[in-house]
C-alpha cells in the first residue's frame, strides 16, 4: 500500500512520512511494519502493513477534496448538540479517532460555534488546537503550500479565534 518516503495520515496524529518498512518478529511471526514519523510532532510510530487499514492509516486527501473541507467549515447552520461537555468531548474524540478530514472538519467547526456562544473547558479548547493543526497541517501537504497560508484561511471562516 506504502512506499518509503510517501505521506500518509495516522488517525488522530496526523501527517507522517513512511521512512522504512521493517519485518519484526512478533507474536512468533516475522512481520512487515510501516516505520512511519508523524511530521508534527517527530513522533514514531510502527504499524503492521497488514493492520494499516484496519487501524485507519490513509493517504493524504487530494486537492480536489480540500473544497469540501472549507464547504464544512463554512456551514455555520451545523447543529450543534447541547449536551453536556462530557458526552460532546467523547463524541468529538471519537471523530477525531476515525482520521477523516472531514469529521475532523466538523468538529472544528463545531467547537468554533460553540465558542462564539460560551467559553469553552479546557477539554475543548484542547481538542480544538488538535483539530486545527490536524487539519492545517493535511491541507497544508495536500496543497503544497505553507501552514500559515492555511492558518490565515481559518481565520477568514473563524475572524474571532
Amino acid at each position: 500500500m506504502f512506499k518509503v518516503g510517501d505521506l500518509a495520515v495516522y488517525p488522530a496524529q496526523g501527517v507522517g512520512v513512511i521512512e522504512a518498512i521493517e519485518h519484526r518478529e512478533f507474536m512468533g511471526s516475522n512481520q512487515p511494519f510501516y516505520i512511519m514519523k508523524i511530521m508534527g510532532n517527530g513522533m514514531k510510530i510502527m504499524i503492521p502493513t497488514s493492520r494499516a487499514e484496519s487501524v485507519g492509516l490513509r493517504q493524504v486527501i487530494s486537492q480536489k477534496e480540500i473544497p469540501k473541507i472549507y464547504e464544512i467549515l463554512r456551514n455555520k447552520d451545523a447543529a450543534i448538540d447541547k449536551q453536556t461537555w462530557n458526552k460532546r468531548h467523547r463524541e468529538y474524540l471519537e471523530k477525531i479517532k476515525t482520521g477523516s478530514v472531514f469529521e475532523i472538519a466538523k468538529v472544528l467547526r463545531d467547537l468554533f460555534i460553540l465558542k462564539s456562544d460560551k467559553n469553552l473547558s479546557f477539554g475543548e479548547r484542547k481538542m480544538m488546537d488538535t483539530a486545527k493543526s490536524l487539519l492545517i497541517k493535511e491541507i497544508s501537504v495536500a496543497c503544497n503550500t505553507e501552514e500559515t497560508k492555511i492558518e490565515q484561511d481559518l481565520k477568514r471562516i473563524f475572524p474571532v479565534q
